[in-house]
């Protein structure tokens, strides 16, 4: 399958620092998809990230008796977690539980939201300076950046936290923009 690699032995850490890239970004995808229950993305994503994986160690232990072999598998690991990260950043996967302190009115802010399509909830609470109010909301990693800008418009002092949510139910949500999520079933 590698034969050309005994004329060009030099492609031969070219196509690990490569391989080991796209397998370790998979890698990095495939537990971000596992933490999230993607029960079906995450085994196809596995079943490619090993072949690769495969491949590119048997051509280590059949040909690599080089520095520069190893150099680049190390280096391509280190670039493919870079590249994971940057692609899972890109694609914002998942769903936030977002928890907002204000000292405001938390009631304004649950209307404001409500007006964009999101569900939200006050609580009251004593802060260890005075009472705040605690607005509860759930939404899209993919939105919180605009779910961000209308927090901190209303309250410029605002303190926020953001956790990572397994799944939702239940709840008012925003109608998906896009026709591929019209159709696709929710949990």
């Amino acid at each position: 399958m590698f034969d050309f690699l005994d004329t060009y032995p030099w492609l031969l850490p070219v196509i690990i620092f490569f391989a080991r890239i796209i397998d370790v970004t998979l890698g990095t995808l495939r537990i971000i998809f596992v933490s999230k229950g993607e029960k079906y993305i995450a085994p196809l994503i596995g079943f490619f990230e090993v072949l690769i994986w495969i491949v590119v160690i048997s051509q280590i232990f059949s040909r690599a008796n080089d520095i520069y072999s190893y150099i680049s598998y190390a280096a391509g690991y280190a670039t493919g977690n870079f590249v994971g990260i940057i692609i899972e950043q890109r694609i914002a996967f998942g769903v936030l539980l977002l928890r907002v302190f204000t000292r405001k009115s938390g009631n304004e802010l649950v209307l404001l939201l409500n007006q964009v399509g999101y569900g939200a909830t006050t609580i009251r609470g004593e802060g260890s300076k005075e009472r705040v109010d605690i607005v509860e909301t759930v939404v899209e990693r993919s939105e919180m950046k605009k779910v961000e800008k209308i927090i901190t418009e209303y309250d410029p002092g605002v303190f926020y936290v953001a956790e990572d949510v397994r799944s939702k139910q239940r709840g008012i949500f925003p109608k998906p923009g896009t026709s591929f999520f019209r159709w696709r079933p929710g949990k």
